[in-house]
């Protein structure tokens, strides 16, 4: 079941840039920042009231991020939602047709399993399912 609007990720050029305007925009500054070596991606996290910003800048240019900074301009990359048993939701979403990118969760960004639903399942947008990792 999906829970809660757990963060917006932002696809950027510039992480520091991106970093210094968000903190400036938001007020506050990020309480993370972590390299995920799997997926090529520097990411910054802001914490907005009960959700999250996720700032994310490839780090190679066969990073997912870096592919879609050169089609596409900085902006929303995903959108993602927490979920309490994320082997559950994949299977019930597979069960209604939806396609995902991922055949098992794999460890992602701040201490969290993942798993992304294709855009074209989803009316364009990339989502990603998120559990925290206990």
């Amino acid at each position: 079941m999906l829970t809660n609007l757990e963060h917006l990720g932002l696809a950027v050029h510039d992480l520091e840039a991106a970093t210094a305007l968000y903190t400036t925009l938001l007020g506050a500054a990020p309480y993370k920042k972590e390299h995920v070596a799997s997926e090529a991606v520097d990411t910054v996290f802001f914490q907005v009231g009960g959700s999250k910003i996720e700032l994310l800048a490839g780090t190679s240019p066969d990073s997912a991020i870096t592919k879609f900074l050169s089609k596409k301009p900085e902006g929303i990359h995903h959108v993602a939602f927490e979920v309490d048993d994320i082997r559950t939701e994949m299977a019930r979403l597979r069960g209604e047709g939806f396609v995902l990118l991922n055949e098992e969760p794999k460890r992602g960004a701040d201490n969290k399993l993942v798993c992304f639903v294709h855009p074209k399942s989803a009316a364009g947008v990339l989502v990603e399912l998120c559990q925290s990792i206990k």
